[in-house]
């Protein structure tokens, strides 16, 4: 690593393929371990570059690894530039830039691989082991998982291992010396690194999150494209994890947790509602709530979005770490002054009955009935079949609602994930064509029903139900229990939920079947032997991963100012956390100092001796330098007094101490330095010699 493979190959001709382990070259040696630790690094970063990137940083390092095994030179730099302009180009049209999160990233990536390939010396390896560093740092833009945690330290010690390897040039020390100098390394910075991590202020959120992908799969997005999807992915990933204050409000089929509302239709894609009213026209949410509130605190995945997903409804403004403001809008949708970009942890109170809207007809409510023209006749047609069986008037709509959720319950209608793509008139295919749809379908169709029956609503989206974790007792809900419900207006009570979905399929909401997402060949066999197991597994490894979020991701500076209320400080801010700091950085220099104090006296006891008889012979008048040993100090006693008994019983004591480090051991008169210490007590020192007075 330090010296091309090629001269450490000729240093050591048994380098090559039959040279592994203890007759492998060091270089050579220390060289592969790099690599292996590069590839490691990169492998954790594979889920978020390009595919080209991961497969030619895989075969620049195997190259590297042939170069180093058969001792053949390292590419000349023609290649490396060709290499690194192709690269930079390749990078250019996956991003279209060389800026930016992910470009930036891609190019590490690409300078770390292709730097392997002039690595001839040390300075070479040190900007590869800062390259290294710098990379695991970029794993946290993408994840913050305890797992991920756990594959960075792993790459952290193996990084350091191959640096403290790095500085130690002389001799073959082995790798297990070097890691475990690393491992030590770490554990005496741990407690400063809690330190930091405990009271270092927190002043805004300093990683990035993970993309939006959820085109294709379920979830939430700020629009609802009705029809384009041919399949839907389940997608288990968690998005809430709720904990209630007490036992858990029953039923669950009351748990819908609202997100965001969509009143405004183009015939494909429904949207938040852009109202032609002015402000003071539009709709008031005139919420009224009756009965025990329900409180609990939801600790939510990033999301990229501005929305906080509580339950139906809540009146009062959820409570939010400092410097993140809220407000509620018409339609009961609870919105941040930023998107979420990190994991956030609030608390809310919620009524489940409630009533909210206005109770008489208002001209806003028209943008609640529109539709677009041209689409859905058949669905416009069954509407005036409805009318004219039911009557005109407010007072039928009830009985129209209800005549709908009827069809859906006994028309034949089906549940669906896989319903295939939908044409121009969704409603029209869902009604009377296919009759199956996942609850965009179902909502969406139902909703268009109600506009044309001149009744006004909307769409609802959010989550729905969720499950208990066992181990911890955290409510999950998931990416897959997201849900579009419809409200409609009634005369007198407002605004209604109504799920057409649990018309048609009743297990779909509440406790009775939970959507479940693909499970990979190991999982599914894991499952099908021991159902009971794998269930047990994933809640254990769910409440462990909920731990990490709770005591580290949330760890924000409204858990800084409560531990500074727990040490005492009345009203803190935070600028005591910086005080807090500061003085813990300057006690633990004094204790670093009076460490090192205390270990210089306990360096080497011999050591430390002989420098007691230097004073002690300085003192009488004979000086001696750091270097001289314990033979030359002896002969410089006797020469100095050269008639003193004393002085002969102090040259023969430094003989000894001279043969208990450098002289063998004699089985007949044990030497120990306990033995040494004891006779320099009761040695007589001799005065100082007239010619030094």
């Amino acid at each position: 690593m330090l010296t091309s493979a090629r001269r450490a190959s000729r240093a050591h001709p048994e380098g090559g393929l039959s040279g592994w382990g203890s007759r492998l070259p060091r270089e050579s040696r220390d060289t592969l371990f790099l690599l292996a630790v590069i590839g490691w690094v990169v492998f954790l970063q594979a889920a978020h570059i390009p595919w080209w990137c991961t497969l030619l940083t895989a075969t620049v390092l195997v190259w590297r690894t042939v170069l180093t095994l058969r001792g053949r030179p390292l590419p000349g730099w023609a290649w490396r530039v060709g290499l690194l302009a192709l690269l930079l180009g390749a990078t250019w049209a996956t991003h279209r830039t060389i800026l930016g999160r992910d470009a930036g990233v891609t190019l590490i990536v690409v300078l770390l691989a292709l730097k392997t390939l002039e690595m001839r010396a040390r300075r070479d390896a040190f900007v590869i082991f800062f390259l290294g560093f710098f990379l695991l740092l970029t794993h946290f833009f993408y994840s913050q998982t305890l797992l991920t945690a756990a594959g960075i330290l792993v790459a952290l010690l193996a990084l350091l291992t191959a640096l403290v390897n790095a500085h130690m040039p002389v001799g073959r020390p082995s790798l297990g010396e070097a890691a475990g100098i690393a491992a030590r390394m770490a554990l005496l910075g741990a407690p400063i690194m809690l330190v930091l991590f405990l009271l270092f202020p927190r002043l805004s959120p300093l990683w990035g999150t993970p993309g939006d992908d959820a085109a294709g799969r379920s979830g939430l997005s700020n629009s609802m494209r009705v029809g384009q999807i041919a399949k839907v992915v389940l997608d288990d990933a968690i998005a809430l994890r709720v904990k209630f204050d007490g036992a858990m409000p029953p039923p669950q089929g009351l748990l819908y947790f609202r997100g965001p509302v969509f009143s405004d239709f183009d015939g494909a894609e429904w949207r938040p509602l852009r109202s032609g009213f002015p402000e003071t026209m539009a709709l008031p949410p005139n919420l009224a709530v009756t009965g025990e509130p329900v409180r609990y605190e939801v600790t939510m995945e990033p999301s990229r979005r501005p929305w906080l997903f509580v339950l139906e409804a809540t009146p009062q403004a959820p409570e939010l770490p400092e410097g993140m403001r809220t407000r509620m809008t018409r339609e009961l949708q609870w919105l941040t002054n930023r998107p979420v970009s990190t994991l956030l942890r609030y608390r809310a109170e919620s009524y489940l009955a409630f009533r909210h809207g206005p109770l008489e007809p208002e001209v806003a409510l028209q943008d609640h009935i529109e539709l677009p023209p041209g689409f859905n006749p058949r669905t416009l047609s069954l509407a005036q079949d409805m009318r004219r069986q039911y009557g005109p008037g407010h007072q039928a709509h009830p009985a129209l609602v209800e005549a709908a959720l009827e069809r859906l319950r006994t028309g034949g209608y089906r549940y669906a994930l896989d319903p295939g793509v939908y044409g121009q008139h969704t409603a029209d295919e869902f009604w009377f064509d296919r009759r199956e749809g996942f609850c965009e379908h179902i909502a969406s169709s139902f909703v268009i029903l109600m506009r044309a029956l001149d009744i006004p609503a909307r769409i609802v989206t959010g989550y729905q139900g969720g499950e208990l974790n066992g181990v911890d007792g955290f409510w999950t809900v998931r990416q897959r229990d997201a849900h579009a419900w419809a409200e409609v207006w009634l005369q007198g009570r407002g605004w209604v939920r109504v799920d057409p979905t649990a018309a048609v399929a009743p297990g779909r909401v509440g406790s009775l079947e939970r959507l479940s997402a693909p499970e990979g060949a190991i999982a599914g066999a894991i499952r099908n032997l021991n159902p009971t197991f794998a269930t047990q597994v994933r809640a254990a490894w769910e409440a462990v991963n909920n731990r990490w979020n709770q005591w580290v991701l949330n760890y924000t500076q409204g858990h800084q100012i409560d531990l500074l209320k727990r040490l005492g400080f009345a009203s803190p801010r935070w600028t005591d956390l910086i005080t807090v700091l500061l003085g813990f950085l300057v006690l633990a220099s004094l204790a670093g100092a009076g460490w090192t104090l205390w270990e210089r006296q306990q360096h080497d006891p011999w050591l430390r001796l002989l420098g007691r008889a230097k004073a002690r012979l300085k003192t009488s008048g004979l000086d001696s330098t750091d270097t001289t040993p314990p033979r030359e100090l002896a002969r410089q006693v006797r020469q100095h007094w050269p008639t003193s008994e004393a002085a002969a019983g102090i040259a023969q004591w430094l003989l000894r101490l001279e043969a208990l480090r450098y002289g063998r051991p004699s089985p007949d008169t044990p030497l120990t330095l306990a033995v040494l210490q004891r006779e320099f007590r009761q040695l007589a020192w001799p005065g100082k010699h007239p010619s030094s007075a």
